[in-house]
């Protein structure tokens, strides 16, 4: 590091989420390349070389980047609609819109979906891309390039599904892959585009969709694929009181364990939403080192539940949080989501003991980290660890009044994020992404929006 330019960040509240969550009330971060090589209390040390900027970030919060486990980027151009549905009802009204999307429109969707979470702190982005028309084009690539040009860190989960309604699932016939094309796809775009090393931008990850829209088979290949690349799974799991219906009739047990009997638990899996998990559910997981992506917006946008977290983290299980889809949580933004995961879970029974601020900010910091396979690398505010951080202004009105700056950010309204570095690179100063055109980005998913919708209806 000694060669590298440095950044050097001062004056600032600092919350590292390391594992004694250590915190300074005014403190420095060097960055040196791309990642952070120094965090402390007080000024930076006298003496580093190669300071190519100096920050001083008085009435600033700054935080690991937030880490985003959970999401639907396509959804983007299909936000607003069915806005009183539960989840298969939902699901049966999008999907022949769904169905219809291609290229261009996935790529504009990409662009808007990842736009929104990066100007709000967002760091580390993921999305599972599951519907693959028949001749839409290079929606993987599409995406991965919409990634690359805002300038977040990124894991493709590269879904798929095989049981339409002919054969009792939910996507209509002309929605889905062949058990053959999907795994040979899925392959393929690991070969093309997984990254492993420590520093990677892009990571692939292979994602059957759900246990109500692919074949028992295509689970089960599905996890020999993924073992076989060394690469993480995931997928959606105990969603919904029909979805544990549907496990029954079909296959004689619950979520859990059917997707323990396909091979789908594991420190390598994570499932988003986990909603309707039983004591014996949540011991499997936490033996299992299963982790959960939490979504607690697009949870009550559809009136899926409350899911169990704080049993969850209790029991050791790695929980991180999700945005979802965009047509199940319009607003787009993770940091949202700490505020949203500590009110609703104080719904459940747990009350006011369920979550704390503290802990909301970890599930979107170093939960996510874990779950997506990258405590090591991302997560905290750690020497050696990548420069993914985020400054968040809270000297203003929204929170001026608030003492401490990890509830201001938690429970305040949405902070202003003064800079937000990626791999040590910055993607965003005042609120404003560096690398890309928001309003063009605006003009071209509000024209692909309105594309798919003639299409949709001819």
């Amino acid at each position: 590091m000694a060669a590298a330019q440095r950044t050097v960040i001062e004056n600032a509240a600092i919350a590292t989420v390391d594992a004694d969550d250590t915190e300074y009330a005014s403190g420095h971060v060097v960055i040196a390349g791309n990642r952070i090589e120094a965090v402390g209390a007080g000024k930076a040390p006298d003496g580093l070389g190669n300071v190519v900027r100096r920050i001083d970030a008085g009435g600033h919060l700054v935080t690991p980047g937030l880490v985003n486990t959970h999401h639907h980027f396509y959804q983007w151009i299909t936000r607003g609609l069915a806005t009183d549905h539960n989840l298969f009802n939902w699901l049966v009204a999008l999907y022949p819109t769904w169905a219809r999307i291609d290229e261009p429109m996935v790529y504009a969707a990409a662009q808007g979906s990842l736009a929104m979470m990066a100007r709000g702190g967002v760091t580390t982005a993921m999305d599972h891309h599951y519907v693959f028309p028949k001749d839409s084009g290079d929606l993987s690539g599409a995406i991965i390039r919409a990634a690359r040009e805002t300038g977040v860190r990124f894991t493709l989960a590269r879904g798929s599904m095989d049981r339409s309604e002919k054969d009792g699932g939910l996507p209509p016939d002309f929605a889905v892959e062949t058990l053959e094309g999907a795994l040979a796809a899925t392959e393929a775009t690991v070969k093309e585009h997984h990254d492993s090393s420590f520093d990677a931008m892009t990571q692939i990850a292979v994602a059957p969709c759900s246990p109500f829209s692919v074949s028992t088979e295509l689970l089960c290949e599905g996890a020999e694929l993924a073992r076989r690349l060394g690469v993480r799974l995931h997928t959606h799991g105990s969603e919904t009181v029909e979805e544990e219906k549907f496990c029954h009739e079909l296959f004689g047990m619950g979520p859990t364990d059917y997707f323990e009997s396909t091979g789908w638990l594991g420190e390598d899996v994570w499932m988003a939403h986990c909603v309707h998990m039983n004591d014996s559910d949540i011991a499997a997981f936490a033996r299992t080192k299963t982790g959960v992506a939490h979504c607690p917006s697009s949870n009550a946008r559809l009136a899926a539940g409350i899911a169990r977290v704080p049993d969850m983290l209790e029991a050791g299980v790695p929980v991180g949080l999700g945005v979802d889809g965009t047509a199940s949580n319009e607003s787009g933004e993770l940091h949202t989501e700490l505020r949203n995961a500590l009110l609703i879970n104080r719904l459940g029974a747990h009350r006011e003991a369920a979550l704390n601020t503290r802990q909301a900010l970890r599930l979107g910091t170093y939960g996510g980290a874990q779950v997506l396979g990258r405590a090591t690398e991302i997560g905290s505010l750690e020497p050696g660890k990548l420069a993914d951080l985020v400054l968040w202004k809270l000297d203003t009105l929204a929170h001026a009044s608030i003492a401490d700056p990890v509830t201001a950010l938690v429970l305040g309204a949405a902070a202003p994020v003064t800079a937000s570095f990626v791999n040590g690179r910055q993607i965003v100063q005042d609120s404003h992404l560096l690398h890309v055109d928001e309003d063009a980005i605006a003009r071209s998913t509000r024209a692909e929006a309105q594309r798919l919708a003639r299409i949709t209806a001819q």
